[in-house]
Parts: C-alpha cells; structure tokens; sequence
C-alpha cells in the first residue's frame, strides 16, 4: 500500500533531523513541522505500526531500513525538483515550496527522467 503524504512528510523530516543529531524525539520532528504533540504522537504510532520507525525506551526514533530508504527516496526527489526549478530561474523560496508538493506525486518514471535531463546537461543532482 502506498504511503500517504503526510506520512512521507514525517519520514522525510525525522531523516533530515538525524542527518542533524543522532538522537531525534517527537518533540524535535514536532517542532521542525510545525505540527501539535498529538498529531505528532498519532504519525509516530502509525509509521511504527508500518515498520517504518521505531521508537526506545527513552522516546528517541530511528528509521528502521525500510524507513530509510523510503526516506531518501523522498528527500532525493526534493532536492533535485528544488535544484531544477532553482535553475529555471524561480526563487529558492517558491522553488522549495513547489518540490515539495510535487515529491510525493511524480512518478519514478518521469522522475527519472527529469534526472537523466539534468545530469545530461552538467546540473548536479546530488
């Protein structure tokens, strides 16, 4: 089943906190997103259900492999749409805001497509 974007969205935010600090809690993933304690808690207890995290005794979360690779599948995708709309010309503000809403809907094919365009033309996509 695929995931929801919201639940991507929270993959993608714990990977980037631990690319930060080897200890990430709820609270840190709540307060880079935004987002209230409880709705923090309920996206934690269903990625756990998924396997794509687990949780210590002490609360802090690590990315399980599947959680991982799900992860940099995502943060990828938002780094290279951010760089190629960044190269078209459009601010990095607008250029970040609009990667990210596209990450969780392009296709891997097209995707792919836009990379092998970019790496053709000497634009880095890592």
């Amino acid at each position: 089943m695929a995931m929801q974007e919201s639940g991507e969205m929270y993959l993608e935010t714990i990977y980037v906190l631990t690319q930060k600090s080897s200890a990430v809690r709820a609270i840190d993933v709540g307060e880079s997103m935004g987002f209230s304690k409880p709705s923090v808690s309920r996206a934690v207890g269903l990625l756990k259900k998924e396997g794509m995290i687990t949780v210590d005794g002490n609360g802090y979360i690590c990315l399980t492999e599947a959680g991982e690779a799900k992860a940099k599948h995502i943060y990828e995708r938002h780094t290279v749409l951010s760089r190629l709309f960044i190269g078209l010309g459009v601010d990095e503000e607008t250029a970040v805001e609009d990667a990210c809403r596209i990450e969780h809907y392009i296709s891997d094919r097209t995707f792919d497509a836009v990379k092998a365009h970019m790496e053709k033309y000497g634009v880095s996509t890592k």
